[in-house]
């Protein structure tokens, strides 16, 4: 038998068997082994068998941990290798351009601290540099992400907040928030974040809230809000008037989240009953569409997928071409407590369940340029699936905050228009040339993620 120990390593295994043997209560092995070694009371005494009795316990913990270390690490380095590999396939040119590929990574532009407790929740403005957080302890913080500045801090509700939202009609945007006290209350950016409105109505913790983008119910576009509660409800509030407009049931149990569809034609809620509900809103009375099930705890969130993700997720569900773009509730996507992702289609059926995550997931987000889902939970991570490559895990941050994360959101779309070039005057002022007709406006997709978690951090990743 070859020897990898040196002649005093093998001495202190010895001893720490010895002792490990004597503490185990196995005096007789422990015996007979130090007569094969040759080592009598004199040279084994008890001090010397107090030092050893623990040694071979760390050591073996410690060759645990850290083969789990360097599983790890060899996970990272993999992961970085495909990065590099895809960066150096792509033109340098095209490396800032190519904002639809683009994902966050560490270490996060900005981290932001002013909380005293767990974050709940987070919302970027539409159109300013602004992000709105909601915490445990019943405040709400105005931060600018790019400077990573606190600008303001709201107080007016008596219990934890649990959603925020920006929304409204053009011109006129308002701050949306929901609590545990019961409550909806409504702020004015342009008037230094005044209070304007309270909505009173729900019998339960207001899990969610959320901004609808259609008129429907013969409310303005802009004006409708819809609110998940532990109530088992959901409501459709016109923020102008303050009234509840309708009230919507059909969970069985508190309702964790809700969201509308790019249009407003639809919802999806989510919550304690483990289902996905699709709400038909174009009816007068909306009722549900499809109800999906498939999780095997609380569905913590879910999503709509922009019709930028529909040539990917067609693929998935085996269809031969994509949907039309102008429709607004082909897929959706789900995480829960049963630490998956499921991504559904419009037939209730579940195309796709996403496996990685060690703990509950707890938030997500499409991408908007629609390749890829982006995934936080309790284990810390940020994850993100290409699904391009049927839902496959390309990238993950590890221990992107020091404790759970709790939300996440993606920057808004914006769109941007070149202005027309000034027509030229003949002699008498009048335009020698028709003036040019303006260009189409063109969507930019932001390259900038905020995360918010119990560590009482916002993190901002931005390219």
């Amino acid at each position: 038998m070859s020897r990898l120990l040196t002649a005093r390593q093998a001495e202190e295994l010895h001893r720490s068997i010895i002792s490990y043997l004597e503490a185990s209560n196995l005096p007789e092995s422990a015996l007979a082994m130090r007569k094969e070694l040759g080592l009598d009371e004199a040279t084994f005494d008890a001090p010397t068998t107090k030092k050893y009795e623990t040694l071979l316990e760390k050591k073996w913990t410690s060759v645990v941990r850290l083969q789990k270390k360097i599983m790890d690490l060899e996970s990272d380095n993999v992961s970085l290798r495909s990065e590099l590999d895809s960066v150096a396939a792509t033109p340098l040119f095209k490396r800032k351009q190519d904002s639809k590929s683009w994902l966050p990574s560490a270490p996060a532009r900005h981290t932001l601290k002013s909380h005293r407790s767990a974050i709940n929740c987070v919302a970027f403005h539409p159109i300013f540099s602004s992000i709105a957080s909601g915490d445990q302890e019943s405040t709400i913080k105005i931060w600018d992400w790019e400077l990573g500045e606190l600008e303001k801090t709201l107080k007016g509700h008596t219990k934890s907040v649990t959603g925020v939202d920006y929304g409204g009609p053009t011109g006129n945007t308002v701050l949306a928030s929901c609590s545990s006290d019961l409550t909806i209350k409504l702020w004015d950016p342009a008037d230094g974040y005044r209070n304007i409105r309270t909505l009173s109505g729900h019998d339960h913790t207001v899990s969610a809230v959320k901004f609808i983008s259609s008129g429907a119910f013969g409310a303005a576009s802009g004006n409708l809000l819809v609110s998940a509660s532990r109530d088992q409800t959901l409501r459709i509030w016109d923020v102008t008037t303050g009234y509840c407009l309708k009230t919507l049931r059909a969970h069985a149990d508190w309702v964790r989240d809700v969201s509308p569809s790019f249009d407003g034609k639809y919802l999806i809620s989510t919550g304690n009953d483990r289902t996905l509900r699709l709400w038909d809103m174009s009816a007068s009375n909306p009722d549900v569409k499809v109800t999906m099930m498939g999780h095997e705890n609380v569905v913590e969130c879910c999503a709509f997928a922009p019709a930028s993700a529909y040539e990917h997720l067609a693929k998935l569900a085996g269809y031969k071409k994509p949907p039309p773009a102008s429709s607004s509730a082909e897929f959706m996507a789900t995480g829960s407590r049963d630490k998956m992702i499921k991504l559904w289609d419009a037939r209730g059926t579940c195309i796709k369940t996403l496996v990685g995550h060690d703990n509950w997931v707890r938030a997500l987000v499409f991408h908007p340029g629609g390749k890829y889902l982006v995934s936080v939970a309790d284990d810390k991570s940020i994850r993100c699936w290409d699904l391009s490559q049927e839902g496959k895990c390309v990238k993950t941050i590890r221990d992107a905050h020091e404790h759970f994360i709790t939300c996440i959101r993606w920057a808004p779309l914006k769109e941007s228009t070149a202005a027309p070039a000034a027509p030229a005057n003949g002699e008498n002022g009048t335009p020698s040339k028709p003036p040019p007709t303006a260009p189409a406006a063109e969507v930019q997709t932001p390259c900038v993620l905020v995360t918010g978690s119990v560590d009482m951090m916002l993190r901002v990743f931005a390219n």
